[in-house]
Order: C-alpha cells, then sequence, then structure tokens
C-alpha cells in the first residue's frame, strides 16, 4: 500500500520540485535583458507595430497560463479580449473615463465574464470543454453583433486615447507605448508569480494527471475556474489596452478566428514555456504586418508555418531551444 500511495504522489512530487538556482539565474538574466529590449526597441521600431506586438504578446501568455500549465483548451478565449475591448472603448468614448481606468474596467468586464463561462465549462472535460468555450464565445460575438453600445459592423472608432492619470497625454505613439510596456511587463511578471507559486505547482499537477490529484485530496474544479478567471482577466488587460492604443473596439477583437490566432501564437512560440508565447506573438504579428501586401495569402502561409511547427519541432521555437539547452525558458 506505501508503495501504491508513492507512485500516486509521483505526478505532485515531481510537479512541486523547485526549480535550481541556475534556472531562475538564467530567467533573471532573460527579464532583465527583455525589460532593456522594451526600453531600446522604439529607438528603432516603429512604435504602433510594437505595440501590437506586446498586445497579443500578453493575450498570448494569458491563454498559455490556461493551456500550458492548467492543461485546459479554450477556442473562446477571443470572447474575454474583444468584450474587454468593447467596454474600455466604450469606457473611454462615451463614459470619458481616463486611459488607466477605461482599462480597468475592460479587464473587470473580462474577469467577470470569465467567472461565468468557467463556471459552466469547467463541468466537463476535454474537447467538451473546448467546445462549450467554443459556443460561449459565439455567444458574446452574437451579443457584440446586435447590441446598440457596440456600433454593430462599424465597431466603436475614434476612441480617445486622453491623459494618463489625468497628467500624461498618450496622444503621442512613444507615451502610449510607455504604458502598453509597463502593462505587458506587469502581465508577464504576474504570469511567471503564478506559475512559480504553489498555486502553479498544483496546477501543473493537476494538468499532468487529474485523477491522481483528485486522489490526493485537491479541489481540481476549483484550482481549475481559479486559473480560468486569471487567463480571462490577463486576456482582457490585453483587449482593453489594444482598444485605448488603436482607438477601435470592432468585431475582428471578439470574433472566432481570434481564438485560433492565440492557439498559433502558443503553439509556434512554445506551449507551456514561459516566454514561447511571446516569440509566437512576435512571429503572426510580424507576418501580418509585413506580408499585408500578399492579402489573403497570409492566412495561407502563416498555416504553412504552423504546419512546419508541428511537424519539425513540436515543443515550438523557445520550446525547441530550451531542450537544447535543458533549461525551462
Amino acid at each position: 500500500m506505501a508503495d501504491t500511495a508513492a507512485l500516486d504522489a509521483a505526478p505532485i512530487a515531481a510537479a512541486v520540485v523547485p526549480e535550481n538556482r541556475d534556472d531562475k539565474a538564467l530567467q533573471r538574466k532573460i527579464f532583465i535583458g527583455l525589460a532593456l529590449l522594451l526600453m531600446v526597441a522604439p529607438l528603432v521600431l516603429y512604435p504602433v507595430y510594437l505595440m501590437k506586438v506586446l498586445c497579443f504578446a500578453l493575450f498570448a501568455l494569458a491563454f498559455n497560463l490556461l493551456l500550458g500549465y492548467g492543461g485546459l483548451l479554450s477556442f473562446g478565449h477571443a470572447a474575454y479580449f474583444g468584450m474587454a475591448s468593447y467596454l474600455s472603448a466604450y469606457g473611454a468614448k462615451v463614459w470619458g473615463l481616463s486611459p488607466e481606468l477605461a482599462i480597468l474596467v475592460g479587464t473587470a468586464t473580462a474577469a467577470l465574464l470569465g467567472l461565468v463561462f468557467g463556471s459552466l465549462a469547467i463541468r466537463r472535460q476535454g474537447i467538451y470543454f473546448s467546445m462549450i468555450t467554443l459556443a460561449l464565445a459565439q455567444m458574446a460575438f452574437f451579443f457584440a453583433l446586435q447590441a446598440k453600445f457596440t456600433g454593430g459592423e462599424d465597431g466603436i472608432q475614434a476612441v480617445p486615447r486622453g491623459a494618463l492619470f489625468g497628467v500624461i497625454r498618450l496622444d503621442d505613439d512613444r507615451a502610449m507605448y510607455g504604458l502598453v510596456a509597463v502593462v505587458f511587463f506587469l502581465g508577464m511578471l504576474t504570469i511567471y508569480r503564478i506559475i512559480h507559486s504553489p498555486f502553479g505547482q498544483v496546477l501543473k499537477a493537476i494538468r499532468d494527471n487529474e485523477s491522481r490529484a483528485v486522489s490526493l485530496g485537491y479541489r481540481v474544479n476549483q484550482y481549475k475556474l481559479a486559473v480560468f478567471v486569471l487567463s480571462a482577466t490577463l486576456a482582457g488587460l490585453a483587449g482593453a489596452t489594444k482598444a485605448i492604443v488603436f482607438q477601435l473596439a470592432s468585431l475582428t477583437d471578439v470574433h472566432w478566428s481570434m481564438s485560433g490566432e492565440v492557439v498559433l501564437m502558443t503553439l509556434v512560440g512554445g506551449m507551456g514555456t514561459v516566454f514561447g508565447p511571446i516569440v509566437g506573438a512576435l512571429v503572426i504579428v510580424t507576418m501580418e504586418t509585413y506580408l499585408a501586401q500578399f492579402g489573403a495569402w497570409v492566412t495561407v502561409i502563416q498555416g504553412c508555418v504552423f504546419v512546419l511547427c508541428v511537424l519539425l519541432f513540436r515543443e515550438g521555437v523557445v520550446g525547441l531551444i530550451a531542450r537544447r539547452l535543458r533549461k525551462p525558458l
């Protein structure tokens, strides 16, 4: 009996083994390098392009928290990204909220929506869970299409960027970039802390072997709901920030294809890695931006990239590098 208990506890024990100091030191260096890169980047590249990359990188990081560490595949994350975008834009344009309050309103909307949708979705597992999230996201899409405040197919346009805390005008792209970079970096640090907390270690254990986690006394559904809400909230933060950056909230943000795009970003960069979704977002957004001249062929090219990733390196770009270095990135 003792041997059986030890075997049952093996996945949990494996999940809670802390990283060694060398791994943490490497990740700390990467964080510092990324912070320096964020400060230098607008001097070299177009700020609007960089802001788009950062917004989608945060979105992909939020999705990766759910899929890569929670083991839950959602096909409806565009609902939280898009509805947060709408509420943020509406708050800034109609209610006259300052940008920080508009972003908070959008993020809170995504958190509430994630709580409601997550409470329904976690009742099922596997493909049934994924289909429920897709169905709920489609409900959000049709709501956005029919509701008066969303502007229908026109969306909410000419959203004012306003002044941060009533002091810093965000009309200048470089000032706006500073806000987006801070939001992205804080969001990334939050996700990193969640992953490496005791809560995050239990999530990994549930992902690896849910039945054994249940047998050891973990309330699995509560952990699933918690990570679902956290992921939805951070996805909403990305969507709300994007609405202020581009001064627009449209049906594109809440469409099912947006859910597919964030899945693609996560898989290309490396599912279950800390920095993989950032690389994935950079690759996909760069392709959309600089290959726009090819029109609809961009989608075909993205599909080819995805197929190559699946065939040649299923761990994604960062996952492959981490495996070669034997380091958790």
